[in-house]
This record gives structure tokens, C-alpha cells and sequence, in this order.
């Protein structure tokens, strides 16, 4: 059978649409037929090798909606026709201590879906059965692709240290952030969004914002001293930590979840005196999937997005990379 792909031939070049060979399906694998797939900030990441972890000729995508077409022989729990996500990762080893302990995500051999695999930007896309993940009934499905990625990123640290009593900041308003104040507020916290854009700030409070800042407002931010028990970083640049620092109650807790790829400078006494953490994740384990995708489908809680064709896919790189996708982009299969 012939499959069709958008394949990155070399770093920072236009994706060209190619046929591809598959070979035959693993004992252990799944395979979908792709119906949507996310654009997200790492598919541009890998493609312009900004992590130096790239292989090309390379097929991204990590957001995958669609639909189970061929099960291997070994693979548990699923059924051809059966509609499923696949993010992040599509298979890990599942006998190291991790993954038997249920947190494979964090398996040392996690294979990303589009670093040395094959994604998602393809008419069909494999995985291992653990990594495909079967999606609620009522959950929009043209939406939901997203929430495979940026959904768990952000829904993880809350499900972890957050409380629904909790006073929680999200700090910028893209991809990720909107998804985190949907999520923090569905949950029942009390949200502070920060965005570098007053555009957004009105955005934020549909989202569910109970308060919007400046995140460059240094002035404003040192008012909130002592505010937070959580606050999620989601950007990739240079904030006044320590100001951010300094918002976090005793106990708060200062998670990373946005790939900022300069050092954050840390006084030791900010930490100690409040007995505050510095923390991160990546995504999270098919479980902790399952449950943010049982939340998003019982809350209501979808990314706002903006749909291309899969046919126009180097122009919905252009659009994210110039920042003014609001907030994910879907592209729609269409081979």
C-alpha cells in the first residue's frame, strides 16, 4: 500500500509531499489512518533543528487524531475502526522501572513521534498499542488533536500540585497557556494569566483569567509577593525570575513546562525562606493522558484553534512561526 507523507528533507526547508514505505506492521504496533493532526511549536523546533536532536529526511506531526485501520498481532485493547490519539511519544520500552511503575513517559528509551519515526503530517501514522491512546465519545475530535501534546503538558503539572482551592498563575497566553487557564479554572483554582500582549488580556479572561498581568510589568508582579501556590512557565524567553519568584506563598511551586533554552537564575534564600521548589515535565504517561482527555471531554475544555489543510501545511508553518496563530493550529487531512 502506498503511503503519502509531508517530509522535511533537510533543516528549515519547505516540507515536500512524498510516497513513502512503511514495511510491514510490528507484532506490538498500531496503525491509523491520520484524519487531524497539531501543528505545534516543537514540530517548527525539530524541523529547524533548534534542539540539535533532528534526523531528517524527517516526518513530523505529534497530535495525531484518526481512526485504527491494522492492529499487530501482540497489541492490547484496541480494535480496528477505533478512533485514537497519538502525541509525544508512540512507544517506550515497558520493562524498565519507569514504565513498569507507570511513568513511561519518563522511560530513558521513549521514542518521540517525530524524532527518528516517523508523525503524524502523513495520510497514515504507527505506534506502539500502549502509546495509542482511544479518545472519549462526547470529545470533539477536529479539536481535540492539540490536547495530545499541549493539553498534557500543562493539565500534568496541575493534576500533580495543584489543589481546586489553589491560587494558580499561568504565565503566557499561546499554544500552551490558553490550555493551562482553560484547565486550572475547569479545575477550580483561582487563575492569574501573564502575557507580554495586551491583545490577549480581554482572550485570557474568556479563557477563564480570573486576573490578567503584564508579564513585563516588574512593578505590578512584586504586588503579588507571597500569591501563588502554583505558577506554570510556558514561554521560551527571558522573565524577571525573580520577581516571579517572589509571587509564589510558602510551599508554592514554580513549574517549567516552556522550553526556554537560556539558564534561570535562582537566589538560594528565595527558595529556602519559603520552602518554594523549582520544577518540570514533559508530557505524561498514556494514563495520565486518558484522564486529561476524560476531564477535557467531561469540562468542555478544547484549544482555540485555526484549521489548514494538511495541503497547505508550509503555510501553516509560516503562520505559527510568525506568531499569529491564536491559539493551535489543526491541519486537515486531506491526501
Amino acid at each position: 500500500m502506498d503511503y503519502k507523507a509531508w517530509v522535511a528533507k533537510s533543516a528549515k526547508q519547505p516540507l515536500v509531499l512524498e510516497t513513502i514505505d512503511l514495511g510491514p506492521l510490528g507484532a506490538e504496533e498500531v496503525e491509523v489512518v491520520v484524519e487531524y493532526c497539531g501543528l505545534c511549536h516543537s514540530d517548527v523546533s525539530v524541523l529547524n533543528n533548534e534542539w540539535g536532536i533532528s534526523h531528517y529526511p524527517a516526518i513530523l506531526g505529534h497530535e495525531v487524531v484518526g481512526r485504527i485501520t491494522a492492529i499487530g498481532s501482540n497489541a492490547k485493547g484496541l480494535s480496528v475502526g477505533q478512533r485514537v490519539g497519538i502525541g509525544w511519544n508512540s512507544e517506550s520500552c515497558m520493562y524498565c522501572k519507569q514504565c513498569l511503575s507507570g511513568s513511561q513517559h519518563l522511560c530513558s528509551q521513549a521514542q518521540p513521534t517525530i524524532v527518528g519515526h516517523r508523525g503524524g503530517f502523513a495520510s497514515h501514522i504507527r505506534a506502539h498499542w500502549a502509546w495509542t491512546i482511544p479518545l472519549p465519545e462526547k470529545l470533539n475530535f477536529a479539536e481535540a488533536g492539540p490536547l495530545l501534546c499541549g493539553g498534557i503538558t500543562v493539565f500534568n503539572p496541575l493534576a500533580m500540585y495543584a489543589k481546586p482551592t489553589d491560587r494558580v498563575g499561568i504565565i503566557g497566553i499561546g499554544g500552551l497557556g490558553h490550555l493551562a487557564v482553560k484547565f486550572a479554572a475547569a479545575y477550580g483554582c483561582d487563575v492569574t494569566a501573564f502575557t507580554s500582549s495586551q491583545s490577549k488580556f480581554e482572550e485570557a479572561k474568556g479563557f477563564g483569567a480570573n486576573d490578567v498581568l503584564s508579564s513585563k510589568d516588574s512593578v505590578a508582579i512584586k504586588k503579588l509577593a507571597g500569591r501563588f501556590d502554583l505558577l506554570i512557565s510556558t514561554v521560551n524567553v527571558k522573565l524577571d525570575w525573580d520577581a516571579m519568584i517572589g509571587t509564589l506563598a510558602p510551599n508554592g511551586r514554580l513549574h517549567i513546562v516552556g522550553a526556554v533554552l537560556e539558564p534561570i537564575p535562582v537566589s538560594a534564600f528565595s527558595l529556602i525562606m519559603g520552602q518554594r521548589s523549582i520544577s518540570g515535565s514533559p508530557t505524561g504517561s498514556p494514563t495520565n493522558i486518558e484522564s486529561m482527555l476524560d476531564f477535557a471531554a467531561r469540562h468542555n475544555v478544547l484549544p482555540q484553534t485555526e484549521h489548514f489543510p494538511m495541503s497547505k501545511i508550509n503555510e501553516a508553518f509560516a503562520r505559527l512561526e510568525s506568531g499569529q496563530a491564536r491559539y493551535r493550529i489543526v491541519l486537515d487531512a486531506d491526501f
